[in-house]
């Protein structure tokens, strides 16, 4: 029997879920894997956020929702973006889903005719591509260099695009890398796109908050507010308030695509969890004074990893201004053997190596795009990493 559909042979599973579960499988196993494969913060959601969660199930906010989140915490929402982005949206501008992935599937499936494309810079986040496919769009790969901070030039911008290019995805703070666009940077990027009136501009700002020393974010609307009616914003709560199982994302843009986003997610998800949109509503008007701290671990385990990577020939670290990613070149092991008879091809060989003979995962860089690199989270603790560092550091003595 046939009964799996034909869309499904355009995509493969995430790399980074599919790594995740191979470490708990050998962890229940009995072997102790540290995973340094998934992108989800060590600290607990602030106490302050769930006892109000715990309320609001107490007072029974059990019930349907509208289906695209509720008009209090859409309003916050609004206050959010005129607050910290000093950037002007209604009600009816904003959209809630079920995470920041959600409302980019929803995005592209309310906006994508078949053959549109998709221009997605290299190393990316590794759902973009394959959401794009699923939506019957087309993946178009803009190539990026170590040497210019992982970001897409204006040239290389605009010689990708064509009459089919639908979208342009902007991620900054970037993930795998940690990359952040500057202002110039994005006025640079909007002078191309303003020049071809039916291209719209995806930015996905969920890291916007984890940032390091002197970095600021900017909003490719704060020096471009001509594109406003062209520009979707994605963002979420699970990275700065580390609520990632809450499972709420939010988008906002143009009202009719905010309407196309309702139809859809009128016949799959239907509202968001109510608790937790009550949770995020209550966290994203409240103050941030726990990121203080939280931004102090980053960077410490930052700097650790840079250090110990930087340290040992073969590798070469790309230092990240946002996010809590490390992305490394490896090209100094392609090629090296192991076992008599094994060889290191390329970084998803490297990574297997890492799990097998380190017991450390991590996520190779052809998930994101971009060879021979791979990407480890520091969103877990520096007695992790540092026992994860000892590991590698001993099993590269395999290698010959």
């Amino acid at each position: 029997m046939n009964f799996i559909s034909n869309r499904l042979s355009r995509f493969h599973p995430s790399l980074t879920v599919k790594i995740s579960q191979k470490a708990r499988e050998m962890t229940r196993d009995g072997i102790k894997v540290i995973s340094l494969s998934s992108g989800e913060p060590d600290f607990d959601t602030p106490a302050h956020i769930k006892e109000f969660a715990i309320e609001a199930i107490k007072n029974g906010f059990t019930k349907y929702t509208q289906v695209d989140g509720t008009d209090e915490l859409k309003e916050v929402i609004t206050r959010k973006f005129k607050s910290e982005n000093n950037l002007n949206y209604k009600k009816e501008n904003i959209t809630v889903g079920v995470g920041g992935k959600h409302v980019i599937y929803n995005l592209f499936m309310s906006s994508i005719n078949e053959g549109d494309e998709v221009l997605i810079p290299s190393p990316y986040w590794v759902s973009y591509p394959d959401i794009v496919n699923l939506c019957n769009g087309k993946p178009i790969i803009v190539e990026t260099k170590f040497e210019n901070g992982f970001k897409v030039k204006p040239e290389d911008l605009e010689k990708n695009i064509t009459k089919k290019t639908k979208w342009i995805i902007i991620n900054s703070p970037g993930n795998p890398t940690g990359s952040v666009y500057s202002e110039d940077e994005l006025r640079k990027l909007s002078d191309v796109i303003r020049k071809y009136k039916d291209v719209f501009i995806l930015s996905d700002d969920i890291y916007e908050h984890i940032l390091y020393k002197n970095t600021k974010f900017t909003n490719i609307l704060n020096t471009s507010p001509d594109l406003f009616d062209r520009t979707f914003i994605v963002n979420g709560v699970s990275k700065v308030f580390s609520m990632t199982g809450w499972r709420i994302g939010y988008g906002a843009g143009h009202k009719e695509l905010i309407k196309s986003i309702s139809k859809i997610q009128s016949q799959c998800t239907t509202n968001p969890c109510s608790i937790s949109q009550m949770a995020a509503m209550f966290a994203l008007e409240n103050k941030k004074t726990f990121l203080n701290d939280w931004l102090v671990k980053f960077e410490d385990r930052k700097n650790f990893l840079v250090d110990f990577f930087s340290s040992i020939n073969g590798f070469k670290p790309f230092i990240p201004q946002g996010a809590f990613y490390l992305y490394v070149s490896c090209d100094g092991f392609i090629g090296k053997k192991y076992n008599d008879d094994k060889v290191i091809s390329n970084d998803l060989d490297f990574s297997e190596f890492l799990l097998n003979h380190a017991n450390v995962a991590v996520v190779p860089g052809v998930a994101f795009g971009k060879s021979p690199y791979f990407r480890l989270s520091y969103a877990t603790s520096l007695k992790e990493l540092k026992t994860a560092c000892l590991q590698i550091e001993e099993s590269l003595k395999k290698l010959l």
